[in-house]
């Protein structure tokens, strides 16, 4: 019990580490070194005899019980060599030995116990926390147990749990189950064990911390991020893919360097640190109106002008001090506020009521009569001058009828004439129509003539 406590503290130790990675195809071979116990009470043999006269428990009663039945060899007491398979499963070749005082609940003279064990286990860490810290593992296996001089087979079954706390180093706790299949002689038991697990046969022949297995340049130091190959000029480009491994550079130019930013890298640039034309072997061109723009694409190169238009200044064709790039109305004289173009006035608005007075409209219906498109093509025409303005056109009745009558009457005519002059050339987004029906008079409707001012078409300006 002393020993076993002591080899717990040890355990606690060495659990204070880092995340690790198990036996893999990288590292296929691993080597555990511990102590093992035997305890025949917990597997059901409570007068440690498997016949049928003995006095048999329960599996696993008093599995805990330590002190009282587990037998304990206070020194290194097993021995596996194991190797991966593949898919988490691991084969391992176990030896161990021990010296049995208790069998049960019958305390014996020191019987010498001697084990050769075949085990394949599974791990179950991936279904847990891929290359995670905690391994759990089950398997099953069979050997050949010796008690003294009285050998037998046996099947097994097993369960462990490994803490990898450095990159090739591990503690194992493992229980295992014996089932001795010969009741004559043969005797059933648990085997417990605590080790310490060393993986090794990574091969890694450039020493960039990558194996070989996994290092698409293995006898070239390496980066991880680029699967072992190098990246010698630290410009983020491996060297397979860098035209100039030995100087930084870009991916956009395949790792070399532009120096001046022209777009000819440096080893293809006659004057590296000035920007030019590829047509100029990547030297500067003159710019003889110091506009920024080199004269070989300067459509104007005695006269500054930007850029974007191709080196040329920009022209007022209108005159109206808005350049025609900003101009909205580019061949009609406007304001700077309305963007070149012309603002509706007061006395075009009066123009525009004048004529929209004299439309006409069948009696009681929204069909405008002919004679009227004259007037509404001069309506036209001037609303076309001011491309940037909005008009609304209202419709208006006399009080004759019902109000609900006029007031459709008033939406209709007013629809009427929208529809109209956008079938003439006028843009039905810049014209929207409401109509008023007999709310807004401005003559009297006691009278016939006050009656006819207040039948009428009006148009403004929509804000």
């Amino acid at each position: 019990m002393k020993h076993l406590n002591s080899i717990l503290v040890a355990a606690l130790i060495f659990l204070v580490g880092g995340v690790a990675n198990a036996q893999d195809e990288k590292n296929p071979w691993a080597i555990e070194v511990g102590v093992n116990a035997v305890d025949t009470y917990s597997a059901g043999l409570r007068d440690g005899q498997d016949d049928t006269d003995s006095q048999n428990g329960t599996i696993f009663d008093e599995y805990f019980n330590v002190e009282d039945h587990w037998n304990i060899l206070p020194s290194v007491s097993k021995l596996s060599i194991g190797r991966y398979i593949g898919s988490g499963f691991t084969f391992a070749a176990v030896g161990t030995i021990n010296r049995i005082e208790q069998k049960g609940d019958v305390a014996v003279n020191d019987e010498t116990y001697y084990g050769v064990d075949g085990e394949i286990k599974y791990s179950l860490r991936d279904l847990i926390k891929p290359g995670g810290f905690i391994d759990p593992t089950i398997g099953i296996g069979g050997g050949y147990s010796w008690f003294d001089d009285i050998g037998f087979g046996t099947a097994n079954g097993l369960v462990g749990l490994r803490f990898w706390v450095a990159e090739n180093l591990a503690l194992n706790f493992q229980s295992t189950y014996k089932h001795a299949f010969e009741k004559t002689y043969g005797q059933k038991h648990f085997q417990h064990s605590v080790g310490v697990v060393f993986k090794f046969g990574g091969k890694d022949t450039d020493g960039d911390g990558i194996f070989d297995q996994e290092d698409e340049c293995p006898e070239t130091p390496g980066l991880p991020e680029y699967n072992g190959c190098p990246d010698t000029d630290g410009d983020g480009i491996e060297d397979r893919n860098d035209a100039c491994p030995n100087t930084p550079g870009t991916a956009e130019y395949n790792g070399c360097p532009d120096t001046d930013g022209d777009g000819i890298i440096d080893n293809k640039d006659g004057c590296p640190t000035e920007a030019g034309p590829k047509s100029n072997n990547g030297c500067p061109i003159l710019d003889r109106d110091g506009d920024g723009v080199n004269d070989d694409v300067d459509a104007c190169p005695d006269e500054a002008g930007p850029k974007a238009n191709k080196g040329c200044p920009y022209s007022d064709t209108d005159g109206d001090s808005v350049l025609d790039k900003d101009d909205a109305c580019p061949e009609v004289p406007g304001t700077v506020a309305n963007k070149g173009c012309p603002e509706v006035s007061v006395e075009i608005i009066k123009q525009l009521n004048d004529y929209s007075k004299t439309i006409l409209f069948d009696t009681g219906k929204s069909t405008i009569r002919q004679e009227s498109y004259v007037v509404l093509q001069s309506i036209n025409d001037i609303m076309r001058e001011y491309p940037t303005a909005n008009f609304v056109i209202e419709g208006h009745t006399d009080s004759q009828g019902s109000e609900a009558t006029n007031q459709k009457l008033s939406d209709s005519r007013s629809a009427s004439v929208v529809a109209y002059l956008s079938t003439i050339g006028m843009s039905q987004s810049r014209m929207s129509s409401i109509g008023y029906g007999e709310t807004r008079p401005i003559a009297t409707n006691a009278t016939k003539a006050g009656r006819q001012q207040n039948r009428r078409v009006e148009i403004s300006l929509r804000k």
